[in-house]
């Protein structure tokens, strides 16, 4: 029998606090189904689907249940309780599925929904990790570019960008040129397809479209301008890198949102320099 899956077993021998279970007749490797679970009417020979994972005793044990997520699984989870080794998560059994902190990637407390793989760990424990998720996010979303699109954020990987699970199941990914700086692990967002790679990955925006957007970034830069003393000791000529550093905006969006403020007299560019007028 196998740990952390749904199983069909048969029942081999029936006892007053359940019956045990078996891939087949005569089989040694047996685990017991409380009685409390056991169907009315159950004989030996019967065949039944159940789930198997291990008690509190760490001994193997059947249920008639269905957890939320199945081994090599991804799925939300709420945390019940934050203990001195770990987190502890419902998933629909008597006994909550183990987060250690070594597989978090934020601290979580009660009542958080985080969004978690289920492992064996070396002892052959079912467990949960926050980490590993990448490789079991769906890629046939039924998305298309410029569907608005809901996920939640699951990693920063700042070499290629932010990771998304769109509808929580989803793969996408914010690209590593836009501001995430306000954005943290598990928070829920709105987001834009922008793209729909040739293996079905999304790729979205946190922005919004450019001519909306041109409004609140033109905005944010007079503001920004006021903490310079009203100058930027930069252009729009200078590197990509130094314009994300200093005003959290990719090249092309600072180029817009300047040129608007240019266009409406609200700041002039001269001397390698750009000013907020009077």
């Amino acid at each position: 029998m196998r740990i952390g899956e749904k199983q069909r077993l048969r029942v081999v021998r029936k006892t007053d606090f359940g019956i045990y279970l078996a891939a087949r007749e005569g089989d040694r490797d047996m685990v017991l189904l409380p009685a409390k679970e056991v169907p009315q009417g159950t004989s030996p020979g019967d065949e039944m689907e159940v789930f198997v994972y291990r008690d509190s005793k760490d001994r193997p044990i059947a249920t008639t249940r269905t957890p939320r997520i199945l081994l090599g699984q991804a799925g939300v989870l709420t945390v019940k309780e934050v203990g001195r080794i770990g987190a502890f998560l419902d998933w629909g059994l008597e006994k909550d599925l183990f987060l250690p902190y070594k597989e978090m990637t934020k601290k979580v407390k009660a009542g958080d929904e985080i969004l978690v793989r289920v492992y064996l760990d070396k002892s052959g424990r079912l467990c949960a990790s926050m980490k590993g998720l990448y490789d079991l996010l769906s890629t046939a979303s039924p998305y298309r570019v410029g569907d608005e699109v809901t996920g939640r954020v699951y990693e920063f990987g700042h070499d290629f960008g932010t990771f998304v699970a769109v509808d929580d199941k989803y793969s996408a990914m914010i690209p590593r040129h836009e501001d995430v700086s306000g954005l943290t692990i598990g928070q829920r967002i709105s987001a834009r397809v922008t793209n729909v790679k040739e293996d079905g990955k999304l790729d979205i925006t946190i922005r919004q479209k450019a001519y909306l957007q041109m409004d609140e970034d033109a905005k944010a830069l007079l503001e920004l301008l006021d903490s310079y003393a009203g100058v930027f000791p930069f252009t729009e000529k200078a590197s990509p890198e130094v314009i994300l550093r200093e005003t959290g905006l990719s090249k092309n969006a600072f180029k817009r949102a300047i040129g608007r403020l240019y266009r409406e007299r609200l700041v002039e560019i001269n001397d390698g320099k750009i000013r907020k007028r009077g």
